[in-house]
C-alpha cells in the first residue's frame, strides 16, 4: 500500500476499500491506530499551525480527503487513487463495527445532534453497540470526558469537532482514551442528524463541493475559501518547482 511524502505529510495514498482493509487488520491485532485526513485547509493552515501539524503527522493513517490534494498530489506525480472522505469512511466503520462487534464512542456537535446521530444508526445498524456519547463542548472538563470514554469499553472513538480542536485533543489524550482507534470526522454528525445537506456526488467527485458549501454558508465560507484556496495553489507551485 503505497505512501507518499505530500507537503511534509506522509499519506496512505490507498482506496477507501483497502484502508478499512487496513484499520480491521489493525484493530484485530489491538494495535493503537490513531486516524487523520488532509484537505486543502487543512495542509494551508499546518503550515502556521504547529500544534496541528505536531498533531497530523503523528497520525498512524493519513487519508487525503478533497480533490484538491487529490489533484495537486497527482500533479507533482503521485499516485493518489481516489480520495477517502471522513463521512465515507466513518459510515463504513460503524457497519464494521456491527459486523464484528466491536463498541464504539460517539464525542462531538451539540447534545441534541449526536442524540438524533444515535438513534438514526441504531435504526440502520440493529447489533451497533454503541456504548457512550458527549457533545463536543467540554473544554473546561477535558479528563471527565477522556475517563468517560475509558470506561465505557469502546474500541472505537470518532470525533465531530472542528479542526485543529479534533486533531489537538486527540493527539493530546491518545494514551488515555483507553481505544484502539480514534479519528476526527468533523461535521459528518451534522450531515447524519440532517442539519447540513451534503453536496450533490458530481459536486463531490468535480472538486465542487466547496462550491456548495459557500451556497449553504455564503457568509462563513467565501472569505475561509477563498483565502485557503489561493494560499494553496502558491504552495503547490512551489512545491512543483521544489520536486523540479
Amino acid at each position: 500500500m503505497g505512501k507518499h511524502e505530500l507537503f511534509g505529510v506522509k499519506i496512505n495514498a490507498i482506496t477507501i476499500s483497502e484502508t478499512l482493509e487496513l484499520i480491521d487488520r489493525r484493530l484485530s491485532l489491538r494495535q493503537f491506530t490513531q486516524h487523520a485526513v488532509i484537505n486543502v485547509a487543512k495542509v494551508v493552515n499546518m503550515q502556521s499551525d504547529i500544534k496541528l501539524r505536531d498533531s497530523v503527522i503523528n497520525c498512524d493513517v493519513i487519508n487525503v480527503d478533497g480533490m484538491g490534494c487529490v489533484w495537486g498530489g497527482r500533479l507533482l506525480g503521485f499516485d493518489i487513487p481516489e480520495r477517502v472522505t471522513g463521512i465515507d469512511l466513518f459510515l463504513c466503520l460503524i457497519a464494521l463495527s456491527e459486523q464484528k462487534n466491536y463498541p464504539v464512542f460517539l464525542l462531538g456537535s451539540s447534545t441534541e445532534v449526536v442524540m438524533e446521530v444515535v438513534c438514526k444508526l441504531e435504526d440502520k445498524h440493529p447489533q451497533l453497540k454503541i456504548v457512550g456519547h458527549n457533545h463536543g463542548f467540554f473544554w473546561n472538563d477535558e479528563e471527565a470526558v477522556v475517563k468517560k470514554i475509558r470506561d465505557s469499553g469502546a474500541k472505537l472513538l470518532f470525533v465531530a469537532i472542528t479542526s485543529p480542536k479534533k486533531e489537538n485533543f486527540i493527539n493530546k489524550w491518545k494514551d488515555d482514551l483507553g481505544v484502539d482507534f480514534v479519528m476526527g470526522v468533523g461535521g459528518t454528525f451534522d450531515v447524519i442528524a440532517g442539519k447540513v445537506k451534503r453536496a450533490p456526488v458530481w459536486m463531490q467527485k468535480s472538486g465542487m463541493e466547496w462550491v456548495y458549501r459557500i451556497i449553504q454558508e455564503p457568509r462563513r465560507m467565501w472569505k475561509r475559501y477563498l483565502i485557503t484556496n489561493s494560499k494553496y495553489i502558491w504552495l503547490l507551485f512551489n512545491e512543483k518547482i521544489k520536486f523540479k
